[in-house]
């Protein structure tokens, strides 16, 4: 079962709500530019029809409830098949005003529209056919993108790059799969018309295309929601210093008394386009107070949460042999992320001795915190890091977690397809794992879709998108 179009014409703010310069106010339906004809004027109230006008063209006057003046507009038209939703389209710029954009909602919903649901304009677009369901859930990521990185990412899925890609993977196997079916037909006659080698290396070659984009979501949902960057060491090693040097703004309380920090600090920042979310943890210590034990063992655990985990240590208080042991002592709860040692505390005086005494570390970064000295290099550091990550933004790479859902299934099915042409099972057995494939690729574009489904998703929208 699949959502179908109905006639209704709605409307709904297309800007964010508040007061502002311009307000937004879209339509969209059969009737969108007969709605706004009839309310649409010159300042001397002469009708100006809408309805003769050419697509794609703007229009300076007013909307009027009979003889009041609600305020003067840039009405712009866009008819159907050419629009964002398929259908008729009609954006209203007024002044910004909540009282205003308000008033010309009731307006409208006076004249026969209702009011739009949440994601509605795009879930049309996605059942007129102007965007499958991939690149309709990359407009929520389009909006939603705080990053350089997150935008080409979301950008690229929303133009097409993604589903292009499934759908040549799905087209690939739909070929194969109508040559099994044809031999089902031909059962009796004992005939193959799809050759199993061929076969076995299409299935070969899309399992490792598909378990790639499954791998690429680790990737796309640190791009999407932020690198996140565990700031560990010592009791008064300088962490919350540094996350303030940082953030530049005072977020976390700096005391020279040790074990001031009981619980994680977390904020964000964009470095060179990239969202990065740093957290500032208690100090890893023996300690007998209870609470901040506790704070100890979520460093720990962030440590393993994190992307990259940066290590702060004061110079003056380890040796080069103290901190080899202490890297063994973290290197067990890495997990996947990478280990950034942080020399702090650099006085100008030794600083070419302290280099010296540290230089079997590769890739150590010596800063002050307190002086802001060497925060920069770490930024460019940490930045580069993400860079080495095999992280190219331009090639296709999953962000959404509906999506590496459904590729594990169709990873699943066709897993079942090789280990059936490896046994040499009959082609109606084939048929079945292949049509499963099938299914699970086509959930992603939504070729296959249920109500369930198209509601789930675009509820998440907002109501003017």
């Amino acid at each position: 079962m699949t959502h179908t179009l109905n006639n209704d014409t709605i409307v709904a703010l297309a800007t964010a709500q508040g007061s502002s310069a311009i307000g937004v106010i879209r339509l969209s339906g059969e009737k969108a530019i007969d709605f706004c004809d009839k309310v649409f004027a010159t300042k001397s109230l002469k009708k100006k029809d809408l309805l003769s006008k050419a697509s794609h063209t703007i229009h300076f006057g007013v909307l009027h409830d009979n003889d009041i003046i609600i305020d003067e507009v840039l009405v712009s038209i866009f008819k159907a098949p050419h629009s964002y939703t398929g259908e008729n389209i009609v954006e209203i710029s007024c002044h910004g005003s909540p009282f205003i954009e308000q008033q010309i909602i009731q307006l409208f919903l006076k004249h026969g529209a209702r009011l739009a649901n949440h994601g509605e304009f795009t879930l049309r677009a996605f059942l007129n056919g102007k965007l499958d369901l991939s690149q309709a859930e990359a407009v929520a990521d389009l909006i939603a993108s705080n990053s350089s990185a997150s935008h080409q990412v979301a950008m690229q899925q929303m133009r097409g790059g993604f589903s292009d890609k499934i759908k040549l993977l799905r087209q690939n196997l739909i070929d194969f799969a109508s040559l099994i079916e044809l031999e089902l037909d031909f059962s009796e006659e004992d005939v193959e018309f799809a050759d199993r080698s061929d076969l076995k290396n299409l299935v070969t070659s899309i399992q490792r295309i598909v378990q790639r984009l499954v791998d690429s979501f680790e990737v796309g949902n640190v791009i999407k929601n932020g690198i996140p960057v565990a700031i560990v060491g010592k009791p008064n090693a300088g962490k919350s210093t540094l996350l303030n040097s940082i953030l530049q703004e005072e977020k976390a309380i700096v005391s020279e008394i040790p074990g001031t920090t009981r619980d994680v600090i977390e904020d964000e920042m964009i470095i060179d386009g990239v969202l990065f979310r740093f957290m500032d943890t208690a100090g890893i210590r023996e300690t007998t107070d209870i609470i901040e034990s506790i704070g100890v063992e979520r460093a720990y655990e962030q440590i393993k949460l994190s992307s990259i985990a940066i290590y702060l240590f004061d110079v003056h208080e380890i040796t080069p042999n103290e901190l080899k042991q202490i890297v063994a002592e973290i290197s067990p709860h890495l997990n996947n992320s990478q280990l950034v040692l942080v020399a702090n505390k650099i006085d100008k005086e030794d600083m070419e001795y302290t280099y010296r005494e540290f230089a079997e570390f590769k890739d150590m970064v010596f800063i002050s915190a307190k002086e802001q000295t060497g925060i920069d290099e770490l930024k460019q550091h940490l930045v580069k890091l993400f860079d080495n990550s095999t992280v190219n933004v331009t090639e296709t790479i999953v962000t959404n977690a509906r999506h590496v859902e459904a590729l594990r299934h169709t990873n699943s099915a066709l897993i079942k397809v090789l280990e059936g042409l490896n046994n040499n099972v009959t082609g109606d057995f084939l048929a079945m794992d292949i049509r499963q494939a099938l299914h699970h690729l086509g959930t992603i574009t939504g070729e296959i879709s249920s109500d369930d489904l198209l509601s789930n998703i675009f509820s998440r929208f907002c109501i003017g998108k």
